[in-house]
């Protein structure tokens, strides 16, 4: 229980997820699931991104540490500290085993990232940042986990792959990711109406939003299945459907919502889900 407690609270859970989903879009190009530079470097910038916030709020505002979603910073300061440290290093070990090309690729990705978090401007008055902007959120987290776990197979392969495939592969991941971002922003909506950020359930209300989530996710099903029957991958589409039909199942399920890490595992765990379904379907259905 308690490894289990320490790879969510440190965010390597959601890391590993990153790094399976990009596996399945190796599988979804065409290629063999491998292990490549790239996919370290997905992994520890997953890790750093997902802690900067945690650290940004620990220099500039010690006393939030008292609040329950910081509790394992809290306790756990030396091993925080250690772990963005970690990352940092395996960030840079990797990259410089990366192409050049994959490197220019993932910069504007991560300054997005950076700059969601950190401000854009600064004056007297005045601390701008990206997160600040209505609906911005959900938007930004959906268009870089598509592009990162897509384009960054597509560069480092140097192949050239159909257009349309690539555009709806990128449509089909911001979908899904989009689809369970929206729990989050319902979770959130009292901390954000606090810190004055409109997100989309503060706009059109907790039902709605979950009946977007739905609408979104039910999209997803619709087009995987338009995309890869009767293809050369339609062996994938059985990962994409049981992928799409259970996180159905965990948007809706009541009693699910009440496991204490419903969002951070389950909802998450969506994303390792779908990467590993793709990646068994290879082994097993090829």
């Amino acid at each position: 229980m308690k490894f289990f407690n320490f790879i969510i609270n440190t965010n390597i859970y959601i890391s590993l997820a990153a790094v399976l989903l990009t596996l399945g879009t190796q599988v979804q190009l065409g290629m063999k699931p491998e292990l490549h530079p790239y996919l370290f470097i997905i992994f520890f910038a997953t890790i750093f991104e997902y802690n900067l916030h945690r650290l940004i709020t620990i220099i500039t505002n010690p006393g939030s540490l008292n609040d329950e979603k910081h509790s394992w910073v809290k306790d756990n300061k030396i091993a925080f500290y250690v772990l963005v440290s970690t990352s940092i290093l395996g960030f840079i070990i990797a990259a410089a085993l990366a192409k050049k090309i994959v490197l220019i690729t993932l910069f504007p990705l991560g300054a997005i990232t950076l700059f969601y978090s950190l401000p854009v401007f600064k004056t007297k008055k005045i601390i701008f940042r990206l997160r600040e902007i209505p609906c911005l959120k959900i938007f930004l987290i959906s268009i870089v986990w598509a592009a990162t776990t897509i384009l960054l197979p597509i560069i480092e392969s140097g192949e050239t792959f159909g257009k349309w495939h690539v555009v709806t592969m990128l449509i089909e991941r911001f979908i899904f990711v989009f689809a369970i971002t929206i729990p989050f922003d319902i979770r959130d909506m009292k901390s954000d109406e606090n810190a004055g950020l409109q997100t989309i359930p503060l706009i059109i209300g907790e039902k709605r939003s979950l009946q977007l989530a739905n609408i979104y996710m039910i999209l997803f099903l619709i087009l995987c299945c338009f995309h890869y029957y009767n293809t050369a991958l339609a062996f994938i589409l059985p990962a994409f459907v049981i992928s799409g039909l259970t996180t159905l199942l965990f948007l809706n399920n009541n009693y699910l919502k009440k496991v204490t890490h419903y969002h951070y595992f389950i909802l998450d765990g969506t994303m390792m889900l779908q990467g590993a379904l793709i990646c068994l379907c290879y082994y097993l259905l090829i």
